[in-house]
């Protein structure tokens, strides 16, 4: 007697897999609007053969409402190490035994990284230090390597990433001429406080909401797989949603010797790519960007799905403490899957 219960029950479920996905491609593909926090955790748990069926509509999301081009960019570290914050994902936090040392990058160095990048065929470079904010001595390499990269003759667009911001520096940043400034919510509100204990989420959602007002693009993101729930995930792309940040880049925790997650687990491609278009659903209109991670989570071939899943940026050569593929390998990867890299003068 129990069979054609249990086959009534998986027809049941099977059903409203396909109403939920139904309802998905009418709010999301055809309507534009992003899928709420519970919306997202029905998503999330998805049986995995759903998951291809999940991924084509968020690809169909991101053509509807991003196009076809793909936006390629190149970060460096001007300051690496010692960071006084406990961020538990981070090899760069002073605070952990972790073998990354304090180290500045030269203005020189700083041309040159700008100049490789440009020569890849990117649109953005951005310029990342390992602080909890900028001093002035900080602001003023920025500014001086800014000037240099311009003098170079290089126009392509520059980024930041330097921590939490007063009004002022948020003002001096715009002056400087930085389009974008990155500073990722990392997770969920809820679990923020399992991941980082020197500072708050709402530290950080200050920062972004006084970037936003001054004209400066949103670069927000976070990492995934730092022991939040499935439900913290959901609650996590609804928060961005709230936000409704220019670009999301979307990383994978990679577990970094002498940090307090050293020993975690990398997270199951099929949870990634389940992530990966969940986001795509909540944030129909964003650059979501693939960063650290993916090619230890997700290979070659996850990459691939990830982006015929909703991805539409890429970081390309290394990471800021971690190796990443060779730059032209993500290139032939665009070209094969006739994903057009976005032109600069299509910034300017």
């Amino acid at each position: 007697m129990e069979a054609p219960v249990t086959a009534a029950a998986e027809r049941t479920e099977t059903t409203a897999e396909n109403d939920l996905l139904a309802a998905a491609r009418e709010q999301v593909l055809e309507r534009g609007v992003g899928l709420n926090e519970e919306q997202l955790l029905e998503i999330l748990r998805l049986d995995d053969d759903r998951i291809p069926e999940l991924l084509a509509l968020a690809h169909d999301v991101r053509m509807r409402w991003c196009g076809p081009e793909v936006e390629v960019e190149g970060i460096v570290s001007l300051k690496t190490g010692g960071c006084p914050e406990d961020c538990h994902f981070c090899s760069q936090s002073g605070q952990f035994p972790s073998p990354v040392r304090s180290a500045w990058l030269d203005i020189p160095g700083l041309v040159r990284a700008a100049r490789e990048t440009a020569a890849t065929g990117a649109s953005e470079f951005c310029i990342v230090a390992a602080v909890r904010g900028p001093d002035k001595r900080l602001l003023s390499q920025v500014r001086d390597g800014i000037r240099a990269i311009r003098e170079d003759g290089n126009d392509i667009q520059i980024a930041c990433s330097l921590g939490m911001l007063t009004q002022a520096q948020v003002d001096e940043l715009v002056e400087m001429g930085v389009h974008r400034y990155n500073h990722n919510l990392e997770t969920a509100r809820s679990h923020f406080p399992n991941v980082v204990t020197t500072h708050s989420w709402e530290e950080r959602w200050e920062t972004l909401t006084m970037v936003k007002a001054a004209g400066m693009e949103v670069c927000c993101g976070g990492i995934i797989g730092m022991g939040e729930t499935v439900e913290q995930r959901a609650e996590f792309a609804a928060q961005l949603g709230e936000l409704d940040p220019h670009e999301v880049p979307m990383n994978f925790l990679i577990p970094q010797p002498g940090t307090p997650y050293e020993n975690y687990e990398i997270v199951e491609g099929k949870d990634a790519l389940r992530t990966i278009a969940a986001f795509r659903l909540a944030l129909p209109r964003t650059i979501l960007r693939f960063a650290g991670g993916r090619e230890l989570t997700l290979g070659d071939l996850g990459a691939r799905q990830g982006l015929l899943g909703g991805v539409n940026a890429v970081i390309v050569g290394n990471y800021l403490t971690n190796l990443g593929r060779p730059a032209q390998q993500d290139l032939d990867m665009l070209a094969d899957l006739k994903m057009p890299v976005k032109a600069l003068s299509e910034h300017l």
